[in-house]
């Protein structure tokens, strides 16, 4: 292979902290990075996943600026659960707190709002829905100071758009709006994309970086950062694309995957698996694909042939090099799109209610969101 050619279009794309660091960790095998923190913790079916770059090495090896990035993986939020959608918001409330004070906010510093995203794409439309749910004060502040109750800061809000429906940068628009109302720090709600099918619509990452609109789809505009802005920008992400090239790649995967667990199970049956019919699907009873159901490297390039002979990484590539000339590397999103959106947007709405205004609790956020 040609050491000069530059494969970086082909590259799996994602905006998530937690998956660049697992690539660069699947690729060089090493699970402590030079200049990078990580840690998880679960909490009743919340996973969650600190990672902290610590200085431009790190940044350089896993391609995120330095700063801390915190991600909530939560796959039950397919299932609508209300408990558990409350659950998140909760803890999503207590760590964004804890962001605006590692920041140095205080209770009374002002938040200007932003939700990026063209609010015609259902898939894009995260932020504006977020925008739509929030309690927003400052006008009281302006108007009424004398009526608004302790408790509460000033919070503006405003849905920009995108360049293709108003004709400017997202990035002039706010920094307009910044300007002329002065908040004390900004934050960024924005459409993400990922490279694992689990995570899209069941992941929300928060991080101290700011963030760039349209870097989902590959379509990076001007930063939101506190370099542009001259104020802090926490920036709430959301997955809800993949592209075809992560679809193909996690689907021969699961070929896989099944079939070793097929071999694995023929030559060592379980118990369990002597009751169920073979071709006889029992709901609840598949469990998830693991990389321990994988058949083995020489049993792989004999399905495969010499592909199954590639790296994951290599396998991703390739699959990306084919699609993307053919104009089929498509950005995907789930049929149920419409239901995961509004839920997954009300549960960071109410998240950041209850985090931005104390008097605001998970007991009466309802009274608070549409």
């Amino acid at each position: 292979m040609n050491p000069n050619l530059d494969l970086s279009q082909f590259s799996v794309r994602t905006d998530l902290a937690v998956e660049a660091r697992e690539l660069v960790s699947e690729k060089s095998g090493v699970k402590e990075i030079p200049g990078v923190r990580f840690e998880t913790e679960e909490d009743q079916g919340i996973m969650i996943s600190r990672v902290e770059v610590l200085n431009m090495e790190g940044a350089e090896i896993i391609g995120k600026l330095p700063g801390k990035y915190l991600t909530f993986e939560i796959p039950g939020l397919r299932r609508q659960d209300s408990d558990l959608q409350n659950r998140v918001a909760a803890r999503f409330a207590k760590e964004f707190h804890t962001f605006l004070e590692q920041l140095g906010l205080k209770k009374e510093a002002s938040a200007l709002v932003v939700g990026l995203g063209n609010w015609n794409v259902t898939a894009d439309a995260i932020g504006p829905i977020v925008v739509e749910n929030l309690l927003v004060t400052r006008h009281l502040f302006k108007l009424m100071p004398d009526e608004v109750d302790k408790g509460y800061r000033s919070v503006s809000a405003i849905s920009p758009g995108v360049l293709g429906i108003t004709g400017m940068e997202t990035s002039e628009i706010v920094l307009g709006v910044v300007q002329q109302t002065k908040p004390d720090f900004v934050i960024a709600i924005d459409a993400l994309a990922s490279r694992a099918l689990e995570r899209v619509n069941t992941t929300i990452q928060i991080s101290d970086t700011g963030i760039s609109p349209g870097s989902g789809v590959g379509n990076k505009r001007k930063p939101l950062n506190k370099e542009t802005l001259g104020i802090p920008v926490i920036a709430v992400g959301i997955p809800t694309v993949v592209d075809a090239a992560t679809i193909v790649h996690d689907a021969i995967n699961y070929l896989l995957a099944y079939l070793g667990r097929q071999v694995k199970e023929t030559r060592h049956p379980s118990p369990s698996s002597r009751l169920i019919p073979v071709n006889m699907n029992v709901p609840g009873k598949i469990k998830k694909y693991t990389e321990e159901d994988l058949p083995e490297p020489k049993e792989q390039k004999m399905i495969l042939g010499l592909v199954g002979e590639l790296s994951a990484d290599q396998k991703r590539k390739l699959i990306g090099e084919v699609l993307a000339p053919l104009g089929h590397n498509l950005i995907v999103t789930p049929k149920e799109v419409d239901d995961y959106v509004e839920d997954i947007a009300n549960v960071v709405a109410n998240g950041l209610n209850a985090a931005l205004h104390s008097s605001v609790n998970m007991k009466n956020v309802s009274a608070y969101t549409h």
